[in-house]
């Protein structure tokens, strides 16, 4: 028999929730639950915790993702991927019981607050994540450092091709010449910015608010004798001035937060040529807007949010900015999430030597979920190409995958 009231409120949870596969779980007090019609997937959990029933019942991320990193909630065989492969499905099929609905609405009062990102606060929040030992970014990421979501173009792709092929498939909608003005804002380690001025002639300046990554990519122009073609600078994109023939956005939308919006767009449009052309690369949602998983912005990416098309698209449209693109990449960032992972863990014993076991048992928690969130739920990925002008971009899409167009950016790689 449950003891305690919460516990017999995560019972009431689990079994509205599990409709599909069969989870075994044992409670702090001995008993044990199973859920589900089975027969597969099945998987079994022990919560060791006293107190993660009321944790899990008022917050699922947050209760759970805490528990795998304490080690309170133990997965049997470690099978981390199938647990929460289970979870999401079922959470995908059923959705919150009506008891956990005003909880949930609480989240959506809060995101507001959660994603208000003024410049210090931003920067804060870019530390938390982007300063991070080099070390640990080196474990898992190809060595051009790109930190977003390959484009497997075709099957078998290497990690290193499909980069290699999203910045290519980037250069192409930026339609750069030599000599144009390049900004790229939330710049990273520097990669896009230095294949844009090497391969391409352009002139790149780059704003991220991460002093690793400022350090880092200025270096690597240094090494490949570009510092005249790439500059890259430690400041909010906010504060950018001048003009520029292109501005290219890759994984950072993600941090600009929704009342930010308004502002991020005027700037884009502030800083853009009469003829220029902006792309915005971004993970986003497929359904209606949300709030950020609480586990995430704690633990991961404060201040983050991915948006809905329909929360972009209003701000867009209010400062004269034309879409001429948009494009959705399904499957894709999962893809890229699974190589990350499979590196993660190839060298976690490195990873362990620069943190701790609960900083790897969070990091391989937040690389299998978000991998399982763009497997199982609605996250993909929105490049968005606008222009302040109408025909600033050809008429059709062809240029993206004309073969004399494919040899002209073959450099990219």
């Amino acid at each position: 028999m449950l003891s305690g009231m919460w516990s017999a409120a995560l019972d009431r949870l689990l079994g509205h929730l599990f409709c599909q596969g069969r989870l075994h779980v044992t409670y702090p007090d001995g008993a044990r639950r199973s859920y589900g019609p089975g027969p597969e997937p099945e998987v079994a959990v022990t919560l060791t915790d006293p107190s993660l029933p009321r944790r899990i019942v008022l917050s699922p991320d947050m209760g759970v993702g805490e528990g795998y990193m304490d080690g309170t909630l133990i997965i049997e065989d470690d099978d981390l991927y199938g647990f929460l492969g289970l979870a999401i499905a079922n959470l995908e099929a059923q959705g919150q019981p009506a008891f956990r609905r005003p909880l949930e609405a609480l989240r959506w009062i809060k995101r507001r607050w959660d994603q208000f990102n003024p410049a210090p606060r931003a920067q804060a929040n870019v530390a938390h994540h982007y300063d991070l030992s080099g070390e640990l970014y080196d474990l898992f990421l190809d060595e051009d450092r790109q930190y977003s979501c390959a484009y497997y173009a075709r099957p078998g792709m290497t990690l290193e091709e499909a980069q290699a092929a999203k910045k290519r498939h980037i250069a192409r909608k930026l339609l750069i010449r030599p000599g144009m003005r390049v900004l790229d804002i939330g710049c990273g380690w520097g990669g896009m910015g230095l294949t844009l001025a090497r391969d391409f002639g352009a002139e790149v300046t780059g704003v991220t608010l991460s002093r690793e990554q400022h350090a880092m990519a200025n270096a690597r122009a240094r090494e490949a004798g570009l510092e005249d073609r790439a500059r890259f600078h430690l400041m909010d994109y906010r504060d950018v001035e001048g003009k520029f023939d292109r501005i290219v956005s890759i994984g950072m939308f993600e941090h600009v937060g929704v009342p930010h919006y308004p502002e991020y767009f005027a700037t884009v449009r502030r800083l853009l040529a009469p003829d220029g052309i902006a792309l915005i690369h971004t993970i986003g949602r497929a359904g209606p807007p949300g709030a950020t998983s609480p586990w995430i912005l704690k633990y991961i990416f404060p201040g983050g949010y991915c948006p809905a098309m329909s929360e972009v698209m209003t701000a867009v449209e209010k400062h004269r900015l034309i879409t001429t693109d948009v494009e959705i990449w399904r499957l894709h960032y999962a893809e890229t999430l699974r190589e990350w992972r499979r590196r993660f863990e190839a060298g976690i014993d490195r990873a362990r030597a620069l943190y701790d076991d609960r900083f790897c048992r969070m990091w391989r928690y937040y690389l299998i979920a978000c991998e399982l969130t763009f497997r199982l739920s609605d996250q993909v990925v929105f490049q968005f190409q606008m222009t302040p002008k109408l025909d600033a971009v050809p008429l059709t899409r062809d240029y993206l995958y004309r073969d004399d167009a494919e040899r002209d950016l073959r450099a990219a790689e």
